[in-house]
Formats: structure tokens, sequence, C-alpha cells
């Protein structure tokens, strides 16, 4: 539960921050070209830096989108259903940046970033709401600290994926770069790492529980919260003080 909340939660959010420098020059030569095919003549050095700095904010734009919408969402469909719903966003941003250089179009990748950026601001909100919600109580503080380490794996694992190394040539003496997806070819793919990670989570996420704060206090499903809570006094064990703080916590304490 924890892995597959994690690698569609916060991980993409890490992953995405570190990831986008590597193939700054390939992705700019790639506007230069594609202007230069379409208009005849090349792009200006300073429009074509405009228009990497356009594709590197609008992941922040995107995140403010979704970080204001994150919560009106969740209350009125639910954590998990919003949550799928980003997966659905994340694989739709990685399909437009898997297949904008083949369709020789930058502007896929702006808005595969802006939509990158809605769906981080959907899952980093969404994830340790859910994650807290749905774990045990001895379990919940180190459940939400997953969240931080799935942040700092993202950030670890875009940098090993783009990683770029300079490589002596023994003939010429002479040094050149070595990547393994942030190269001249593969960058595409890179930027659409995330889309694997999502289709898991889009997969795997429908067999998990709604929270039990959610079937009581916003979908006013009680029978579903008793069976719930049954489960929930069976491992207290009879420790009523346990009990009672955790339906307070519902607002619907009860006196055992």
């Amino acid at each position: 539960m924890i892995l597959v909340l994690g690698i569609g939660g916060s991980f993409p959010y890490g992953f995405h921050i570190s990831v986008i420098n590597y193939p700054s020059m390939h992705i700019k030569k790639f506007i230069n070209e594609t202007w230069l095919e379409r208009h005849g003549s090349p792009l200006p050095q300073e429009n074509v830096i405009l228009l990497w700095s356009f594709i590197v904010s609008s992941y922040g734009i995107g995140g403010l989108v979704g970080s204001v919408c994150c919560g009106y969402l969740t209350t009125k469909y639910r954590k998990k259903k919003c949550q799928m719903f980003t997966n659905l966003i994340m694989l739709t941003a990685a399909l437009f940046m898997g297949f904008s250089k083949m369709a020789k179009s930058f502007e896929m990748i702006l808005l595969g970033r802006l939509l990158y950026g809605i769906g981080i601001g959907f899952s980093f909100n969404i994830h340790p709401q859910y994650v807290g919600e749905i774990s045990p109580k001895k379990l919940r503080g180190f459940t939400n600290a997953t969240v931080a380490v799935f942040l700092t794996l993202g950030k670890v694992a875009g940098q090993i994926i783009a990683f770029s190394r300079m490589v002596q040539d023994k003939l010429c003496s002479s040094f050149f770069r070595r990547e393994i997806l942030g190269s001249e070819s593969l960058w595409p793919l890179l930027l659409a790492f995330s889309g694997l990670t999502a289709a898991i989570q889009l997969v795997t996420l429908p067999c998990f529980p709604d929270s039990p704060s959610y079937l009581l206090i916003q979908k006013g499903n009680e029978e579903a919260f008793l069976k719930g809570r049954r489960i929930f006094l069976l491992r207290q064990k009879g420790n009523r003080a346990g009990i009672c703080c955790y339906t307070w916590k519902l607002d619907k304490c009860e006196h055992f």
C-alpha cells in the first residue's frame, strides 16, 4: 500500500523537479529545429530561452491549479477516485511528452509539463491525507513520513535515469557525454517516465479501501463505518481509551 501510494504520490513530484534540467540542451535544440522547419528561419536565442522558461514554469502553474482544486474535489468525489483521475492526467501528460518529438511539436512539451503540474498538485495533497486515514493508528506516523521519503527517491531516480557523465575516447583522446535516458534520441522517454508509475497506481488503487472518515462524515455510510469499526475494536482488544479517541476524531464520539 505504501509503495503504490508513494510512486503515484510524492515520487513524481520529486522526479520532475530534478529531471527537467538534464535534457534542456536537447529540448532547446529541438525547439529551434522545429521552428526552422516551420518558418524557414531559426528562432533567436532569447526567444528559445523564453520558450524554455515557459516550459519549466508551467509545472509550477499547473501545480497551483491542482492544489487549489484538490480540496473541493476530494471532498465531493473522495480521495481515492480523485487520485485515480490524477493518474489519467499523468498518463495523458506522458503521452504528450513521449510523442512530442515524433509530432515535431514543442507545444506538446509545454502542455504535457502543465498537465504534470496539475496532476502533482492533486497527488501531493492527496497522498499524505489518504495514507494517514487508511493506515492503523500505531503506523500513522511512519506512513506519513514516507511522503518525504518518496519525494526524495523521486529526485534521486530522476538524477540517475537522466545521468550523464564524461567518457574519454581512447582513439582520439577526447571526451564525450554519455547519458541513460537524457540523450538526444531518448529524452522524450525520460519525460514520459511518470506514465509508468501512474499506470501502476491506476491498476492497483481500486483494490484499496476508502478511509473510515470519508465513509462516515462525508458519505454518511454508517454501515460501512460500523464494519470498519468492528475490525478496529478487535484489533484494539478492549482498549476503551483508544476506541473513544478514534471515534472522537471522527466527530462521532461514543462512550464504551
